[in-house]
């Protein structure tokens, strides 16, 4: 039971199971949209789902290999290499496994998901090795991960041969969106928990730049502009399924308040329990993709 927990957060299945749902949310839109119903061929919704397990797990995996020294610094304990649940080469195995099994799955779908899906993995794989020490660029690099789902559920019910993004509808860009800001937000947060250590290894961050304070700021100010977008698709009538939705907008007003409160925090406390509303975040986020999923289900 230890090792399967350990190998869990080494992993961090349950991202797997996030970006699987946006996928889903893209999906279902895309569906409805272009072909009036959401009857999704269910050998589509597996092969979307294995691509993004597997190559979420394989580069988390990767991650944690490459970031063991650092993690030791910063103490964290709920990562299972630094406690010594996995061995380092069993996480870098995970990766040489499941990362070509992950691709494989997105050829499948059709060549636009693979395309989607190899330039995120090449930029995966470049992040754990290089982009990561530049946390200028990496933080945003993590908040396309948190986008690029939808465009990619968005993508895999075209029914074409060749590489195209004209069909898929304008609301899951916007809900791309929302995901990149709030994602955005999540990883400021994070620099600022980390500063400590990453000074130590000489890591570019904006807590370096410009103090913990105003990068609290920053990221309250990402999940402000995220709020403000997430009520374009009820008040918008080209925005198809969402527009008057109310379901959608009793959920997506749960997130909202979730992720205001915690931009207040954020301004106009000196310190916050930063770890704590990053995990409360993660909680608004995955509300937020039940908004769209219901939303996709209840018009």
């Amino acid at each position: 039971m230890k090792k399967l927990k350990a190998i869990w957060e080494l992993m961090r299945l349950e991202h797997g199971v996030m970006l699987f749902l946006a996928i889903l949310v893209g999906s279902l839109i895309s569906q409805k949209t272009l072909y009036n119903n959401i009857d999704l061929p269910l050998i589509s919704v597996l092969l979307t789902f294995f691509t993004a397990l597997f190559l979420e797990a394989s580069t988390f995996a990767l991650n944690d290999y490459y970031d063991l020294e650092i993690d030791r610094i910063n103490k964290r304990t709920d990562r299972p290499l630094v406690r010594g649940d996995i061995s380092p080469k069993t996480a870098l195995y995970s990766f040489y496994i499941l990362f070509p099994l992950g691709l494989i799955c997105s050829y499948f779908v059709n060549l636009t998901c693979f395309v989607i899906a190899l330039i995120t993995a090449l930029l995966s794989v470049l992040y754990d090795v290089k982009m990561k020490k530049i946390k200028l660029v990496g933080n945003f690099y993590i908040a396309y991960i948190m986008a690029i789902p939808f465009i990619f559920g968005g993508a895999a019910v075209l029914k074409n041969d060749g590489f195209s993004l004209e069909n898929i509808n304008p609301v899951i860009y916007i809900i791309a969106l929302i995901a990149f800001l709030a994602g955005s937000g999540r990883e400021i947060m994070k620099d600022v928990m980390d500063f400590e250590g990453d000074k130590k290894l000489g890591v570019k961050s904006f807590p370096k730049y410009i103090g913990a304070r105003k990068s609290n700021i920053m990221a309250a100010f990402f999940y402000i502009i995220a709020v403000a977008l997430s009520f374009l698709p009820f008040f918008m009538s080209n925005f198809s399924i969402y527009y008057l939705n109310y379901p959608y907008l009793y959920l997506i007003f749960v997130t909202d308040m979730m992720l205001l409160g915690t931009s207040l925090q954020l301004i106009f406390k000196k310190k916050v329990h930063l770890k704590f509303y990053r995990k409360f975040t993660l909680v608004s986020i995955f509300f937020g993709l039940l908004a769209f999923l219901v939303g996709a289900f209840v018009t």
